[in-house]
C-alpha cells in the first residue's frame, strides 16, 4: 500500500493519502485543509481518489473535504453519530480557527464500524473509537500493521474530551477495547503529531497507565 502523510491546516492535522499499487485507487483520511497539496500527492503517485474518509467531524479534519469532492467526484464518508458536529462545522471553525470555510461537504455514505473500506486490492478495518467525538472511528490496516487513530490516541497522549460530545470514560474504554487489543508492533498514525506504536503507548502513555486491558470486559 502507498502511504503518504501531509500536515495540513492551521491546527497541523495529519492527512493520510493511501493508494493501491495495483489499481491506483486511493482514499484520503482526514483532509483538514490544503486540497491542492492533497491533489498534488495523488498526482505524484498517479492515484485516482475514490473515497474521502473522516475519523471524525471536527472542522480541522475535514476543511478540504468539499473541495476534494468537487475536484475529484470522490464520495465523502462519515460516521452518522458525528453528523450534528458536521452541521455545526462552520460555526466551530469561526470560533476556534478564525476561518469561515463555507458549507461543509455533503455526506455520501455512512462509515459503519465492522464494514471494511475497500479500495482496489486494499482493505481497511473500521473500529468505533468514540469519546473525542460521538462518531470517532479508527481505520486499521491489518496487512501493513497500521492504525489510523484520528484524535483518539496520540503519541504520549489521548484526544481531548472537553468539546461537545466528548466523554473521557468513553474514550478510555474505546482505546482499551479497540486499540490496545492490537499487537504491540502496530504503528499508531494519529490525527496530530508524530507516529508511535501500540506497544509504546501501552507501556508509557501517562493517560493509559491505570488502564489494564481486559478482553472480557
Amino acid at each position: 500500500m502507498i502511504v503518504e502523510s501531509i500536515v495540513v491546516g492551521a491546527l497541523q492535522v495529519n492527512c493520510y493519502v493511501l493508494g493501491c499499487e495495483q489499481t491506483r485507487q486511493a482514499v484520503v483520511i482526514d483532509p483538514g485543509g490544503n486540497a491542492r497539496a492533497i491533489q498534488g500527492t495523488l498526482r505524484k503517485h498517479d492515484l485516482t481518489l475514490t473515497q474521502i474518509l473522516a475519523t471524525h467531524a471536527h472542522f480541522d479534519h475535514i476543511l478540504a473535504a468539499r473541495a476534494l469532492q468537487a475536484a475529484t467526484g470522490a464520495r465523502f464518508y462519515l460516521h452518522p453519530a458525528d453528523r450534528e458536529l458536521l452541521a455545526g462545522m462552520r460555526q466551530m471553525a469561526r470560533a476556534w480557527g478564525g476561518v469561515d470555510p463555507g458549507e461543509p461537504a455533503q455526506v455520501d455514505a455512512d462509515i459503519v464500524p465492522g464494514t471494511p473500506v475497500l479500495f482496489g486490492e486494499q482493505v481497511l478495518e473500521v473500529r468505533a473509537t468514540p469519546g473525542h467525538s460521538p462518531g470517532s472511528v479508527s481505520f486499521i490496516d491489518q496487512a501493513g500493521r497500521r492504525a489510523f487513530t484520528g484524535d483518539a490516541l496520540f503519541a504520549g497522549s489521548i484526544g481531548r474530551t472537553d468539546l461537545p460530545g466528548g466523554d473521557m470514560d468513553t474514550l478510555l474504554q474505546s482505546i482499551q477495547r479497540e486499540l490496545l487489543s492490537l499487537p504491540d508492533d502496530y504503528v499508531v498514525l494519529s490525527g496530530h503529531g508524530p507516529a508511535s506504536s501500540i506497544g509504546r503507548e501501552r507501556r508509557s502513555n501517562p493517560f493509559l497507565e491505570t488502564q489494564v486491558f481486559d478482553p472480557w470486559s
